[in-house]
């Protein structure tokens, strides 16, 4: 007769043998799967403390930091935000230049206080955010990082040594050691940006506040689109109808009555830009004549060009001026449908360039805005 387990006194334990098989297994996983979790809350705490071994840590990386942290750090770089540091003003707020303790010279765009507290100013700053954490260009301003702390807001910028190109256009002295080669780049550089922004980004992207305040430029004068507040992506499958935004002067006309945005709104406000490069001054009054070509008959190029730099001697640089003059008014066409695309733009820039049918003295501008039509490889030809 077999004995019971229970009563065999060779067996000191009363539990079944199943259990004593199991129960071991359970207690190992157990503490196993919370050895684990304690582990992984340890390392992330060391891992938050490790980043940033002393209050300033590597500031090259702020947005890896608590907004306090962030917060205090810009606080002693910028001296409290002293207006000693301040390098500019707007209405949204002021952009001051700090250096971090890595060594690194930022820009800081810091929201007003009331500005902070208002949605549609919020919603904008983190609009900003969204697309510029998002978005890689070599001719679109990088943000190092950014703060959300409820006693200030802010956005930090590479520095951009220059400026706007606004501001560069109206100094005598830059707008002079600002010469034609460099005009060119200059306007090649916001074209690809913004070709960058409709063809390479899904769902493409609309700037809506192409200007000269919003394009900086660094110490080598090249240019970098900023200011991504009003961008919209394009949703298509929908008419994308929107409020006017943008900057006066340079918002394409048709927004007026369509309130529909498009890529074309910003090809527009690049044709305004490209030719305040040209002329260094905002292009107003050539603006009012292309509502009346006649009065173009007997306007000359070299009459609108930036009078305070001479007429470019190399050929070349002749022949981009006369390239970006003929773009620039394509992209001013009255019609959405017959502006080119930015893409086209950029596909002009890459073709060789052709000798001038004329002397550039001679050319109208006229004969600049019938040229368009040749310039987006249509039939007709061009004598320019």
């Amino acid at each position: 007769m077999c004995p019971s387990p229970v009563t065999n006194k060779a067996n000191s334990s009363t539990i079944p043998y199943y259990i004593k098989i199991f129960l071991p297994i359970a207690i190992f996983s157990t503490f196993s799967i919370l050895g684990y979790f304690l582990f992984s809350r340890f390392k992330l705490k060391n891992n938050r403390v490790g980043v940033q071994p002393t209050k300033n840590g590597d500031l090259c990386s702020i947005w890896n930091y608590d907004g306090k942290i962030a917060y205090e750090d810009i606080v002693a770089a910028t001296e409290d935000f002293d207006f000693r540091f301040c390098i500019g003003v707007g209405g949204y707020g002021s952009v001051y230049r700090a250096q971090l303790p890595c060594g690194k010279v930022v820009a800081l765009k810091k929201l007003h206080r009331l500005e902070a507290e208002n949605p549609t100013f919020d919603k904008s700053f983190r609009n900003e955010i969204k697309f510029l954490t998002e978005i890689r260009h070599r001719s679109i301003v990088k943000l190092h990082g950014f703060c959300l702390h409820r006693r200030s807001m802010f956005l930090i910028y590479e520095y951009m040594e220059k400026g706007s190109l606004f501001c560069n256009l109206r100094d005598e002295v830059e707008a002079v050691e600002m010469d034609w080669k460099k005009r060119v780049e200059i306007i090649k550089g916001i074209a690809h940006a913004l070709s960058y922004l409709h063809y390479d980004c899904s769902p493409p992207i609309v700037h809506r506040d192409i200007s000269s305040n919003n394009v900086l430029l660094n110490s080598s004068f090249e240019a970098f689109v900023a200011d991504f507040g009003t961008a919209k992506m394009l949703d298509l499958e929908s008419s994308n109808q929107t409020i006017i935004v943008g900057t006066c002067g340079y918002v394409a006309p048709e927004l007026a009555y369509t309130l529909v945005v498009t890529e074309k709104c910003d090809v527009y406000s690049f044709g305004v830009v490209a030719l305040e490069t040209l002329m260094g001054k905002h292009p107003e009054e050539v603006l009012s004549w292309l509502s009346s070509p006649i009065s173009l008959v007997n306007r000359r190029l070299v009459d609108m060009l930036d009078n305070r730099l001479p007429l470019p001697r190399s050929q070349l640089v002749a022949q981009n001026l006369v390239r970006i003059a003929t773009l620039a008014f394509a992209c001013l066409n009255p019609q959405p449908k017959s502006r080119p695309t930015m893409k086209e733009v950029c596909e002009e820039f890459l073709c060789g360039q052709t000798s001038l049918g004329v002397p550039l003295r001679m050319i109208s501008l006229l004969q600049l805005v019938n040229c368009e039509m040749h310039i987006r490889g249509k039939t007709e030809t061009c004598n320019v």
